[in-house]
């Protein structure tokens, strides 16, 4: 209900751009443009931690773009969900296998070339407490925003609310690298009957933002650790009950799904489903990454 309401207060009385604080737009064209214009980059944090995937952001977690994100995660401007989804959509495909040779859609190809699987979005969790406090989880409303932008371009794209908290963790704020790996370490878990629909598909992590990696290396070993595939049994109709609720929040954030019933069908690749059915990352995407970790892009 919070979240709705949020909605909808957004679209009638908006107050102030979420990148600069000009009055009367959530999202000022001067902001748009720098948003817009974002070129997805290989990011790695320093120290890397082990067993983080390859990471792609849009932009460095600075000035406009910090001030977006704080303003869609931290007060509540969540008709910046759109915006931001389009931006990490750009992030996703940099990632995705193919992309420097051409064969998805933006870069001229088609997406059936050599690939055809859906891609699967998997947001890194907010914590409960954080959800209750903030009314909405920021990185799941933004992959579903992004999921409905790699549609509208021909990637056949879905998010994937299976990650779950199974204990609880500290504030990450505060905490050095190391402190952050030892925080999250063994926190997240994939959700009954997850596994199977995560081999499905091209798993892609996403968050809004990365600045140790902590997050999205938990985020990985609870994906990697899932056993796969499973049965059709009792226990899936949680990730399936979270899957309908994620189709009304999608409509909330812009996109238009095409009422199919069913997501495309699963074909033969590399990528999707490790050896033996033990589910793998292709990659990890984010809107934006603390600007330290660009500079692997210098040669």
């Amino acid at each position: 209900m919070r979240g709705w309401w949020r909605d909808l207060t957004d679209l009638v009385l908006p107050g102030e751009c979420g990148g600069c604080g000009a009055p009367r737009t959530v999202l000022c064209a001067k902001c748009r443009a720098v948003l817009s214009r974002a070129v997805a980059h290989r990011v790695r944090p320093v120290p890397e931690p082990s067993g983080l995937p390859v990471v792609h952001a849009a932009a460095r977690y600075a000035d406009e773009v910090r001030a977006t994100l704080l303003a869609h995660k931290e007060r509540g401007a969540l008709a910046l969900a759109g915006p931001l989804g389009a931006v990490l959509a750009g992030a996703v495909r940099a990632g995705l296998p193919g992309a420097r040779s051409g064969s998805w859609p933006g870069a001229g190809g088609a997406w059936s070339r050599g690939i055809g699987a859906p891609v699967l979005l998997v947001p890194v969790p907010s914590g409960r407490r954080a959800v209750r406090a903030r009314g909405h989880d920021p990185a799941r409303r933004i992959a579903l925003a992004a999921a409905g932008e790699l549609r509208r371009s021909g990637v056949p794209a879905r998010a994937l609310g299976v990650l779950r908290q199974r204990r609880a963790v500290a504030d990450q704020s505060g905490l050095n690298s190391r402190q952050r790996l030892d925080n999250l370490a063994g926190a997240l878990a994939v959700a009954p009957g997850g596994a199977r629909l995560l081999s499905e598909g091209l798993v892609v992590l996403v968050d809004d933002v990365m600045t140790t990696g902590a997050s999205l290396t938990e985020a990985a070993r609870a994906v990697r650790s899932a056993a796969g595939p499973v049965s059709n049994a009792a226990g899936t109709g949680a990730v399936y009950r979270g899957e309908t609720w994620e189709s009304r929040e999608e409509q909330n954030v812009g996109s238009t799904r095409e009422r199919t019933g069913r997501w495309p069908a699963r074909q033969g690749i590399t990528g999707a489903g490790g050896a033996g059915g033990v589910v793998d990352v292709v990659c990890a995407a984010v809107v934006a990454a603390s600007p330290d970790s660009f500079e692997i892009n210098r040669n």
